[in-house]
């Protein structure tokens, strides 16, 4: 079955969502006056906390840290924070900044992770949507040139960007992270020191990563002691300077 889209200008998409920026596009969205949220997940180098199938997208988009004394591969994925309303969506549900709006509103409705399919009702596009225009799936697989090189432009841009978004995050004293399928750690920075942190670290060298380096903040007994015999640095007590999202009941 083949998958049309057509956007009616809803604002939806605009509306609660929190979208991935590449570095280039944190720094901008900064520089505009907003907000970025940093989200954190990892999983251990011998591949726990990840899918066999998923291992390989995973590592590309992550950094290799330290834990304890446990080898970690940490995602970190700076994204606008868009509580209600998009900052730059006007009261015709148009965007301000459309024609340097960031990837990943580009992309959409498709996803960018190659593991998750495009479910249209996931999505919180109106039925009409769906039911014209061109057809972006064609066979189960997409057939819009632009948009997959769009969404490899993206991939892209995660595993350029890796190196230094860990480098921000030990300058800013980020350094707890969930584990990846179980939950997401989530920081909301003081924009001034981010922007400061990312000018700094957008280009030249970068720092040794720390010798103890992050830890883990997790849900449930079996990742818990899974961790914890890897010699994972595990964090148990509530934060001030982030939240906890688990994904599974404790």
């Amino acid at each position: 079955m083949n998958t049309q889209f057509s956007c009616v200008g809803c604002g939806k998409c605009c509306t609660d969502h929190h979208v991935p920026l590449t570095l280039a596009e944190a720094a901008q969205w900064a520089a505009d006056g907003g907000s970025v949220v940093v989200l954190t997940e990892a999983f251990l180098a011998d591949g726990y906390g990840v899918p066999s199938e998923q291992l390989t997208h995973a590592t590309r988009r992550s950094h290799p840290v330290i834990s304890g004394s446990a080898q970690v591969w940490v995602a970190i994925t700076f994204a606008a924070y868009n509580a209600g309303r998009c900052r730059n969506l006007d009261a015709d549900n148009l965007c301000r900044i459309y024609e340097r709006r960031p990837l990943v509103c580009r992309i959409y409705p498709m996803e960018i992770n190659p593991h998750i399919p495009l479910r249209p009702e996931a999505k919180d596009c109106p039925s009409e949507s769906w039911t014209q225009g061109p057809d972006l799936i064609v066979g189960g697989q997409l057939v819009d040139q632009q948009l997959i090189a769009l969404i490899e432009q993206s991939r892209q841009a995660d595993r350029d960007d890796i190196a230094r978004k860990q480098a921000i995050c030990m300058a800013l004293g980020i350094n707890t992270t969930a584990l990846k399928g179980n939950g997401f750690v989530a920081y909301l920075p003081e924009m001034n020191a981010f922007a400061e942190a990312v000018a700094r670290f957008s280009d030249g060298e970068l720092p040794p990563v720390a010798d103890d380096g992050w830890s883990f903040r997790v849900a449930g007994d079996q990742a818990t002691l899974r961790l914890q015999h890897a010699g994972a640095r595990l964090e148990t007590a509530e934060s001030m300077s982030y939240m906890f999202i688990p994904l599974q009941s404790a």
